[in-house]
């Protein structure tokens, strides 16, 4: 798995260590028991706009959804401050550009609203997420010594084949359209997360206070731990 290495930090014990997932390859999520998990980033509706038969609508298509399961689902929500860094360095670079000194004063004005906004307002961005797995064998013939290796050196994690991976990853892909289908029925579009998606992904919920301040690079820039 790919770990990532913070500027300064101090060499220590793999956070991966105490991680359960073993590895995060072609999109999918590898856990330590053997077990795959594909991540949809789902799109939010508002609920309350809505008249009171297209409420009914999507209570009625939510419920068969729930009833046509047949596997568990994880539903995560993600809230965290929102970020406009970005915005406001374009805001500037417009700022500099602009000739008018009127037009330049104004944006100025609205650059220094919009930040005290969402500093004071502490102003909040959601995420929503759906986790799809597939457990494509169970432990039940593992015995307790193998068990507590696992447990005591988690690195010790199950390597599936390429062929094996292949066809544990076909059928989470059916799970994984499947869900998509039913949330089209919601009106909710989904994306399957990739590589690069996940592993921010994983970064933020496990380093919330270290994403404000360092920002993740590409994956293909990372260091990686054989």
């Amino acid at each position: 798995m790919q770990s990532i290495k913070l500027a300064g930090s101090k060499p220590g014990v793999p956070v991966q260590r105490y991680l359960d997932v073993a590895e995060i390859k072609e999109d999918i999520v590898i856990m330590k028991d053997g077990t795959i998990r594909g991540i949809l980033l789902v799109s939010s509706i508002n609920f309350s706009l809505k008249s009171m038969d297209e409420q009914n609508a999507i209570v009625q298509a939510y419920m068969q959804f729930l009833n046509g399961l047949d596997f568990p689902i994880q539903i995560l929500i993600q809230s965290r401050r929102m970020n406009i860094d970005e915005y406001l360095r374009k805001l500037k670079d417009a700022e500099k550009g602009q000739g008018n000194e009127l037009l330049k004063r104004q944006i100025t004005d609205y650059r220094d609203f919009i930040k005290w906004l969402v500093e004071t307002g502490d102003i909040m961005q959601k995420k929503f997420f759906v986790v799809v797995p597939l457990d494509p064998s169970t432990d039940k013939q593992k015995g307790f010594f193998a068990r507590m290796s696992e447990i005591i050196t988690p690195s010790v994690a199950i390597h599936l084949s390429d062929e094996k991976f292949r066809k544990n990853k076909e059928s989470l892909m059916l799970r994984v359209n499947s869900i998509i289908s039913g949330l089209q029925s919601m009106s909710l579009n989904a994306v399957m997360l990739d590589t690069q998606s996940t592993i921010e992904l994983l970064y933020t919920m496990y380093n919330p206070e270290l994403f404000e301040t360092e920002r993740m690079v590409n994956t293909g820039k990372l260091q990686t731990e054989g």
